[in-house]
């Protein structure tokens, strides 16, 4: 099956989605699919374009079997909202017009609207073809409660998008039972959604020494690191664990390290200088060839998110970390969909957002119990293997595809060989 791709981001992009979209493509290829990838050029999560590709209006490579081209897209700081529109508005004319030069028999784009809406239309309402439509994020609910969207005509703009685009879809892929009630309520019956949770590289990311390169790089060796890896931006709440780090401040050996960057990272670094807090250090994004001994640096690793976003979301990490081998103290929502995973999975401590003496009291748990530590982290990585692997979530993918082919020919859509 000929299957087109439209997502804002692709690897090396930095960002949760990006690996995994390369992950389900490669492994759609490896299925026998031909696969083709209309993405933007790297610029994630600051908006800056790599200096590599800022003259690139399409650029085309074939990575790993799969086709992908990479359409251009302005250097502009993603901090403002009213400039991220305007790479998502670049980038929609650049994906259409990249799109309508290829053959294809299905579509599976990653939401917001925001971002594909016009892809959508012209890829696969107007030519008639099949989408699979990959909801991350439930909008406009995570912009409302994140305070981007405020304004009334806004919110209804953003909403009707999304809500063409879940109307028009063959299969609506959701990754959290959390997500059903918001998209349901933008009009798509249960019956067209589907549960397909993220996934993990489990062959990249495997458990590794605690005291490996990276650690020794940056002076961890020999300190209990609690790790923040991943994006730094509004929805994390991530000044709960600098409230953390200062009730942790008379522990010496204790040491807090986020790695990433995002809308948030500059704020919270001024936060962190302004409360003197010595135990904490700020990296930049690493290469994700480093993230396996990112990961293996820290002696827990860290999640979290701003009371009532976990009821909105999943956050791709988790499964990381499962990977990784290391035991998660996760901060959400209790009875959301990632404080469920935790608790299956056997491979963490979860606490309510907000609640910073919490979140110190459980990394000290963690610090004096090694053999607590080693269980939850050894129970994290068989479930990561056992259930989030690439292959099992292409298998899924793919019956999806398949059976939106054939729904598509029995309603006239047209056969595979008339694609275009």
């Amino acid at each position: 099956m000929r299957v087109l791709v439209v997502t804002l981001f692709y690897a090396p992009d930095d960002g949760p989605s990006a690996p995994l979209y390369a992950m389900l493509c490669e492994a759609l290829a490896r299925r026998g699919h031909q696969v083709t990838v209309v993405t933007a050029v790297p610029h994630y999560p600051s908006g800056k374009v790599r200096p590599e590709f800022r003259r690139c209006v399409v650029q085309r490579s074939v990575e790993r079997g799969v086709d992908v081209l990479r359409v251009g897209v302005p250097s502009l700081p993603r901090s403002r909202f009213s400039l991220r529109l305007v790479q998502y508005a670049c980038y929609q004319l650049g994906a259409t017009c990249a799109g309508l030069t290829q053959r294809y028999d299905a579509v599976v784009l990653g939401n917001p609207a925001l971002a594909v809406g016009l892809p959508f239309a012209a890829l696969s309402a107007l030519r008639r073809k099949p989408a699979i439509y990959s909801v991350h994020d439930v909008y406009p609910d995570v912009g409302i409660a994140l305070g981007v969207f405020r304004h009334r005509p806004v919110i209804a703009a953003v909403r009707a998008l999304e809500s063409y685009c879940l109307r028009r879809a063959a299969w609506v892929r959701i990754l959290s039972d959390s997500f059903g009630p918001g998209v349901a309520a933008l009009g798509v019956p249960e019956s067209k959604m589907v549960l397909i949770y993220d996934w993990v590289d489990t062959d990249l990311i495997r458990p590794l020494p605690r005291e490996n390169a990276f650690a020794r790089e940056h002076g961890l060796d020999g300190r209990f690191v609690a790790l923040y890896a991943g994006n730094i931006g509004l929805s994390q709440g991530l000044d709960q664990v600098l409230a953390a780090a200062a009730q942790l401040a008379g522990y010496e050996d204790i040491h807090f390290v986020f790695v990433g960057d995002g809308t948030g990272r500059a704020s919270l670094v001024a936060e962190a200088e302004e409360r003197a807090l010595n135990n904490v250090s700020f990296l930049p994004f690493q290469p994700r060839s480093r993230l396996p001994e990112v990961l293996a640096t820290a002696d827990v690793s860290l999640v979290t998110l701003q009371k009532g976003v976990a009821l909105r979301s999943l956050p791709s990490k988790i499964f990381s970390i499962l990977a990784s081998g290391r035991p998660v103290v996760a901060s959400l929502d209790e009875g959301s969909d990632a404080w469920r995973l935790v608790q299956r999975a056997e491979a963490g401590l979860c606490v309510p957002p907000e609640s910073p003496a919490e979140l110190a009291a459980s990394i000290l748990r963690l610090r004096s119990a090694p053999e607590l530590r080693e269980r939850l982290g050894r129970h994290g990585r068989s479930y990561a293997v056992a259930h989030h692997s690439p292959e099992a979530a292409a298998e899924r993918f793919e019956e999806l595809l398949l059976a939106a082919g054939c729904a598509a020919r029995y309603r006239g859509y047209g056969a595979p060989h008339q694609s275009r």
